[in-house]
Parts: C-alpha cells; structure tokens; sequence
C-alpha cells in the first residue's frame, strides 16, 4: 500500500499548526500542546522540517518555530520530501535507480510516468489548503482536478 509514514504525517500536522498561527514562534511544548503529539515526537520531526528549510528554529528567551515560507508556498511534495527523501513509488521510479533488471523492463516506463503524475498532485496541493476543510460530499469539491495519464503501450 503507497502511504506516507507517520512521522510524514505527524509533520504536516505540525506545519498545519504553525500555519494557523501566522507570525508566532511557538515552542515544541506549545507545538505539542496543540498538536496532541509527544514534545519528544515534536522535536525529532522538527529536526528534518527544519533542515529542509520548511521551518525556522528561534533560539533565546522567546524561541520557537516558525514557518519559513508562507502556507501557501509550501508543497505537500515538499513536506514528504524532506521526511522521507526524493519521492519513488518504486525502486526504477527514482532517477539514480539500481535496479539490475532496468534495462529489460517493460513497467518501468509505467511506473515513472504514475510517479510523476503523484509527484503533480502532490506539488499541486498547498499547506495553505491543507488548513481549508473539505467539502461535504453533498457540494462539490472545487480543489479537485482530473488527473489524466497516457499509459505507454
């Protein structure tokens, strides 16, 4: 089953977070307070975001978190990235791959074309609208786009 971690998951919960609170610098215990997460879980997810620009770390007195970049300027690829490494749904989907049966595979061609597809969606979704609640099944979603793909044959 493709998913993403939790730790993936438990970072887009803290940037949600973060983005709600537009200008403030929290703290991990605040970040965890708010999040309902461990302060230990809090910190070792931090450390990636942080790594990856996604996130500021203040130190002093009055030192925290913050987003680097606007809601809206922040990727979901961007999130999964930096948790979890360049983003393949396979070993051959990835640029430098290894696999040693490359060269005679016929899904291969396949495979990176749906990897690049979910790569799109990823990228075509925002924190900022991650912080927007979904529409009831009853009114039509507007966020979403048709996602088309021409299989090689």
């Amino acid at each position: 089953m493709l998913r993403v971690t939790k730790l993936t998951d438990y970072a887009t919960v803290l940037l949600t977070v973060l983005a709600s609170r537009v200008g403030e610098v929290l703290s991990a215990t605040e970040l965890a307070e708010a999040s309902g997460l461990e302060a230990t879980t809090v910190s070792k997810v931090l450390k990636p975001l942080a790594q990856a620009g996604l996130v500021e770390g203040l130190r002093g007195v009055h030192g925290g978190y913050r987003l680097a970049h606007a809601a809206s300027d922040i990727s979901l690829v961007q999130i999964i990235e930096a948790m979890e490494g360049p983003l393949a749904i396979t070993e051959c989907s990835q640029q430098d791959s290894q696999c040693g049966i490359a060269h005679q595979c016929g899904a291969r061609a396949n495979w990176r074309l749906i990897n690049d597809v979910v790569a799109d969606a990823l990228r075509g979704m925002t924190l900022a609208q991650m912080l927007q609640p979904v529409a009831s099944s009853s009114t039509p979603d507007t966020r979403r786009r048709p996602i088309a793909a021409h299989v090689a044959s």
